[in-house]
């Protein structure tokens, strides 16, 4: 089932095919808005399927607005995690006699790293994504993301599939200028926080996807940059919730980055011989950037 949110009310729906179903709008027993449809439970989900089924308001998908599926929760994003993408980043920072199976080693032996989304608005499905006028370099990250849909603390890395509501697609706008001043080990990420630097979508897909086996594909306009399965995760998202949760309570609708491979600007621009970096590979405004998957669908964001 492939979950949306959807026209000015953003309510919840469920997409199929070129339709939307207006899950509330076909059964009143069901939330109308996504959190609270998350928060249901199985039984709504069961119900959402009924539903599906006997259909009495639909809306054709391209004659409505589709938002970003996000709960309005928190969103935590794993740094780092794939090691193709870490180990462009080590070479283009001078980094020397390493290979790539050495760089998933150090991954996993510095142990785990990443960041929050503290944001007030996520971009969905054919957003506009501003330039941040402090960002000289500024990326994208196509990335696997995982909704969850069960209150928990202290959550075993095996129990993940209890906690897991659905999977989708996000992308995880970067400035990479740089921070100024000393590095400490506690900061405001204002690298990755900025107005609209997330995007979520198109769908969330619920019960039919393994998170840790999705194709990924990410296009600047129009060129293929980044192609890779999420089974190549170093830390995989049962472990980055066991790492997170400790005396740590998640909640429905939180939502889980699980980091990106390569070929982001960033991994795949070479330095000059003089150190500095060429703007070729980085964003501008007027490019669409899309992220793909064959079971979720097209994540599209213009610059602007």
């Amino acid at each position: 089932m492939k979950i949306v949110v959807f026209g000015a009310d953003q309510r919840v729906g469920a997409l199929v095919g070129e339709q939307v179903v207006d899950l509330n709008a076909t059964d009143p027993a069901l939330p109308a808005t996504l959190l609270a449809f998350i928060e249901a439970g199985d039984a709504a989900l069961e119900r959402a399927r009924a539903a599906i089924d006997r259909a009495t308001v639909t809306h054709a998908a391209n004659a409505v607005r589709l938002h970003a599926p996000w709960p309005r929760k928190r969103i935590a994003c794993a740094g780092g995690n794939y090691a193709a993408h870490s180990y462009g980043m080590a070479l283009n920072r001078g980094t020397t006699g390493i290979t790539l199976e050495s760089q998933a080693k150090r991954i996993r032996d510095d142990g785990f790293w990443g960041f929050w989304k503290v944001l007030d608005a996520v971009a969905g499905p054919g957003s506009d994504v501003p330039y941040p006028k402090r960002a000289t370099y500024f990326d994208y990250e196509g990335e696997v993301a995982i909704v969850l849909g069960k209150r928990g603390a202290d959550i075993k890395a095996g129990q993940i599939a209890d906690y897991v509501w659905g999977v989708t697609l996000g992308n995880d706008w970067s400035i990479r200028d740089g921070e100024k001043g000393p590095v400490r080990p506690v900061s405001f990420n204002l690298p990755k926080n900025f107005d609209a630097s997330a995007s979520l979508g198109p769908c969330i897909v619920v019960g039919e996807l393994d998170p840790q086996n999705v194709d990924v594909e990410t296009r600047v306009g129009g060129e293929l940059r980044q192609s890779y399965n999420s089974s190549e995760m170093v830390f995989s998202f049962g472990e980055f919730l066991e790492y997170l949760s400790r005396g740590f309570t998640f909640v429905p609708g939180d939502v889980i980055f699980g980091g990106t491979g390569a070929g982001t600007a960033q991994d795949s621009t070479k330095l000059n011989p003089d150190g500095s970096r060429p703007l070729d590979r980085f964003l501008k405004p007027g490019l669409l950037v899309e992220v793909s998957s064959p079971r979720i669908g097209t994540l599209s964001n213009k610059v602007v």
